[in-house]
């Protein structure tokens, strides 16, 4: 069940707030669409109550807001616009990379897969799936967790006829089993359809809160749809009879060759093309739009076999055939192969096909079709409103093949993904699963890493052309004009995709629309940066000496008397810049802003850093590992004095002590960030 107490948006400027004091319910069990015209607030109320925007009111999940929840994906699933994720990624590695966000078992990727109809197209994609797909995707990432809520902005925009049918099947399947859906549309007529509770959003305020059935009756208009050749002269024969009759018809010509009646009945309507010998293709009652401004309507849907919970399609090609009986047209169905006569001592009396000799006849007083057979005595009280078919069907029509006895059963609801048993206590590697799976599941990392190796070999050779470079440096690929080397820069960005990646392209959509700002997922993502930035620093080391010697020679390959501690220095430098990145992007959630920062770390800071060491200073900190080895009163184990003045040589340069600086206030950030959302 979802409470929502007084959502409101904040100001814009001189504009009112998008969403203004609204509060409603939705019930467990049921299908609840939020109904209002393009920017009635419909997205913000969402977003609002999934705390993606800043505003006022409170929602309630089962009687907990949002933050509270410790899993948000195991209790609400989310679709809000086209589904979250990076669209070099596969259907299936995106499900898997969810799989081990949500903590449910990697099998459940397959599981509704083949619920949505997805199996076929696992190794797509996405930037390649069509609307369609698009949303069948979506549906999946949301039901991925098995959630009790299902919160859904406009889930069937841009979808056909037959896969809005199957959409609304499986939100109603859903809603069966106890499950609560809120969903927004803009088409009244599909709210009315679908919906067990329609609540009408207009200019960002609560207009109406209504079951399904008032909102039909209170705030729709039902309508006689007519397909004709003939439109303009039907409209113009029917506006004729209603000033004659003097009653009220309202006629809406629309697209093609249909017409909107308002005020009148299928009779009525279908009385006059007889007697005035117009062909008509279509004749439906419908739902019609609320009124002024109400969103066009939509082209009829073709007929299709009935499903519970959900109503029935309206055929969309009768054409009349006259029974002599009655005197009253009927309408045949070539689908069915039956023919509807109006009888007014019965209601109704629908004929087969020639080839059944069966009669269904509409009892009044039972409300249900007694069936007759042609070899039977027809004495029932409804028989003679059933024409025989020699006499009601001219001979227009094509033979149909028989047809079984007995009602056709309805088409059971959708299958949903059977329900799944998680384990309730965070687990520590399924933070490191899921980043491994989202840094492997695209090539942007291994395209990084290429460029990396190739522009710093390339620079080591021009470097070493030129010559008057350092052996340290020519073999980092680290000219003096830049700040950094090419390695640092891309274990940089490497480290800025981990977290601003995601906030392109959102993950974990139903955890609060963003990466959940958990310590255990920061961990796994320093781990793996890290790894892949060490990795990073010795293949360029590796790589930079192969091409040197194959090149120049022995000479300018020959490793360095004092590498232990360059390559502590240059492990550092990289891995720092890695997690620089890590951090700035999840603090300033951006790529872009998480690569800039590790730039302006040699940029900015490193001058400042300088400036601070080289000015004039009373004292120094020589001797500081002798001093704190004094006030332990311990030997460092397996040399550790030495590995400690080297770390502090390390911070003492000027890169080092500012990227420590910038690391230690990227981390005070990450973490007063991370009490802020909790604190919420």
């Amino acid at each position: 069940m979802i409470q929502a107490f007084g959502l409101t948006s904040n100001p814009r400027k001189e504009l009112p707030p998008a969403v203004d004091d609204v509060s409603f319910e939705a019930r467990a069990g049921h299908v609840t669409t939020l109904l209002g015209a393009p920017a009635a607030g419909k997205t913000t109320a969402l977003r609002l109550m999934l705390e993606l925007q800043q505003g006022r009111g409170l929602t309630y999940f089962r009687g907990r807001p949002l933050h509270r929840i410790a899993h948000p994906s195991r209790e609400v699933g989310v679709l809000l616009g086209d589904v979250p994720g990076h669209p070099a990624r596969s259907v299936r590695g995106h499900l898997r990379m969810l799989c081990a966000a949500a903590g449910v078992p990697v099998r459940r990727a397959d599981e509704v897969l083949e619920v949505v109809g997805l199996v076929s197209l696992r190794d797509e994609r996405l930037g390649t799936l069509s609307r369609g797909m698009d949303r069948r995707l979506g549906l999946a990432c949301a039901l991925l967790a098995d959630p009790h809520t299902l919160v859904l902005d406009d889930p069937a925009d841009g979808l056909s006829a037959r896969e809005s049918r199957w959409l609304h099947g499986v939100l109603r399947a859903h809603a069966t089993q106890g499950g609560t859906v809120l969903l927004t549309t803009a088409d009244p007529k599909e709210a009315a359809r679908t919906a067990d509770r329609v609540i009408t959003l207009e200019r960002g305020r609560l207009v109406a809160d209504q079951e399904a059935a008032d909102f039909a009756r209170t705030r729709l208009r039902p309508r006689v749809a007519v397909r004709t050749p003939h439109a303009a002269r039907l409209a113009a024969l029917l506006a004729k009879e209603a000033r004659t009759a003097q009653r009220s018809v309202e006629i809406v010509r629309e697209e093609g060759n249909r017409l909107a009646v308002y005020g009148s009945t299928c009779a009525d309507v279908g009385e006059l093309a007889f007697r005035h010998g117009i062909l008509v293709h279509q004749l439906a009652d419908e739902i019609g739009d609320m009124g002024p401004g109400a969103p066009a309507a939509k082209e009829p849907d073709p007929p299709q076999p009935a499903v519970q919970g959900t109503a029935p399609a309206h055929d969309t090609a009768r054409p009349f055939v006259y029974s002599p009986a009655t005197g009253r047209p009927s309408v045949y169905s070539p689908a069915t192969g039956r023919a509807c006569v109006d009888s007014p001592a019965t209601g109704r009396a629908c004929v087969d096909s020639p080839a059944t000799g069966r009669a269904c006849v509409d009892s009044p007083a039972t409300g249900r079709p007694s069936v007759d057979s042609a070899t039977t005595d027809r004495t029932s009280a409804d028989a003679p409103a059933a024409s025989p078919p020699a006499q009601t069907q001219p001979d227009v029509r094509p033979r149909q093949p028989p047809r079984p006895s007995g009602p056709r059963p309805l088409a059971p609801l959708p299958s949903l993904p059977p329900p799944i048993s998680v384990r309730p206590a965070p687990s520590p590697l399924r933070p490191l699963r899921y980043e491994l799976r989202r840094a492997a599941g695209v090539g942007t990392g291994f395209l990084i890493g290429a460029a990396v190796l190739v522009v710093s070999a390339l620079t080591a050779v021009l470097l070493a052309r030129i010559g008057h470079t350092p052996q340290p440096r020519l073999l980092a690929a680290w000219p003096r004009e830049l700040p950094l080397p090419p390695a640092a820069l891309g274990a940089g960005l490497l480290g800025a995709l981990a977290f601003g990646d995601e906030f392109r392209h959102p993950a974990l959509a139903a955890d609060r629309g963003t990466v959940p700002r958990r310590l255990g997922l920061l961990a796994a993502k320093l781990l793996v940066s890290g790894g892949t930035a060490l990795l990073l620093a010795l293949l360029t080391l590796g790589c930079d000496a192969e091409v040197l010697y194959l090149v120049y020679g022995r000479e300018l390959a020959q490793v360095p008397a004092d590498w232990l501690a360059l390559s502590a220095s240059w492990i550092g430098l990289v891995v720092g810049c890695a997690w620089a990145g890590v951090l700035a992007a999840g603090v300033f959630r951006s790529a872009s802003a998480g690569f800039a920062a590790v730039v302006a770390v040699p940029v900015i800071v490193v001058p400042l850093v300088q400036k601070a060491v080289e000015g004039a200073a009373v004292r120094t900190a020589a001797g500081f590992p002798l001093r704190v080895r004094e006030v332990l009163l311990t030997q460092w184990p397996f040399g550790g004095e030495r590995w400690l003045a080297a770390a502090a040589r390390l911070v003492a340069q000027p890169v080092g002590g500012a990227l420590t600086l910038s690391l230690t206030a990227l981390l005070c950030a990450y973490l007063l960030t991370t009490l802020r959302s909790r604190a919420r």
